[in-house]
């Protein structure tokens, strides 16, 4: 299982590179199923290899000047802090057992891959249904409300970061867009220096707190960075719309199959 695993892994590189994010929201499931690690173990170790791919493409797309630093920055203010507070105060406290239902125990590891499906879902949605371009945007709000929307936005996705381990860049991307009338290159290229500030800071605050098998995430990181920089040039060569709808349709059909396996066939 572990072949399909590093192979997985290929696929996380090339769809960050191909359409700046997707590919994230694989990491937790391999590392589940496949290299049998435990569900919230995952969410630390998806930050890691995440975070490291996500800063190689940011690196690419910033040599192109494509990517927002002060955007970043400012967004960081909140999801950056947001993602930290998470990881290191608020994942260690919550108990293995969380509530149960007769004999259904709704464990910690439970209630992260059940959300994480759900997560899944709506990544899903977002990625089938497809993004606006820049020019079909209509930008309604003064640059102060922007501003603001996006420091809440940044809280949100923060979260969602720190609690599952996902990058979030099928949120950030439409917001980039929709908030700050950001052209879709650069939101892309931002989007990835956002995602790797988040997950690589949420890291840290994991470390201490249980053993950490630095091989397996090196490996795999390695792996993936390689397919960020292979995604980034066929990016150049394929339109990524419909490669984006027919990875949803797949983040999909994994959403339903872990929202299955983990409440039905327990």
């Amino acid at each position: 299982m572990e072949v399909f695993g590093y192979f997985a892994a290929i696929l996380i590189g090339i769809s960050l590179g191909l359409i700046g994010g997707g590919g994230s929201i694989l990491t937790v499931p391999v590392l589940v199923y496949l290299f049998k690690v435990d569900a919230v173990q995952a969410t630390s170790y998806s930050l890691f290899i995440v975070g490291s791919t996500s800063l190689v493409g940011a690196y690419n797309n910033y040599r192109q000047k494509q990517v927002d630093i002060k955007t970043a920055l400012l967004f960081g203010i909140s999801s950056i802090s947001t993602v930290f507070i998470t990881r290191k105060f608020i994942i260690p406290f919550i108990p293995t057992e969380i509530f149960s239902i007769g004999d259904f125990v709704v464990t910690k590891s439970l209630l992260t891959m059940v959300l994480f499906a759900l997560l899944m879902l709506t990544a899903s949605t977002s990625m089938i249904r497809g993004r606006k371009d820049p020019g079909e945007v209509t930008v309604t709000d003064n640059k102060s409300t922007a501003i603001v929307k996006l420091l809440l936005y940044g809280v949100g996705i923060g979260l969602v970061t720190g609690f599952l381990g996902a990058g979030g860049g099928f949120l950030l991307i439409p917001s980039l867009v929709l908030l700050l009338d950001m052209p879709m290159k650069k939101a892309v290229g931002t989007s990835l220096f956002i995602i790797a500030l988040n997950s690589l800071i949420g890291f840290t605050g994991d470390i201490g707190q249980s053993d950490i098998n630095w091989a397996l995430l090196l490996q795999l990181s390695a792996i993936a960075i390689g397919g960020i920089i292979v995604g980034s040039q066929l990016a150049k060569k394929i339109p990524g719309g419909k490669l984006k709808k027919g990875f949803g349709w797949f983040v999909l059909i994994m959403g339903v199959y872990i929202l299955i396996k983990e409440i039905f066939l327990k």
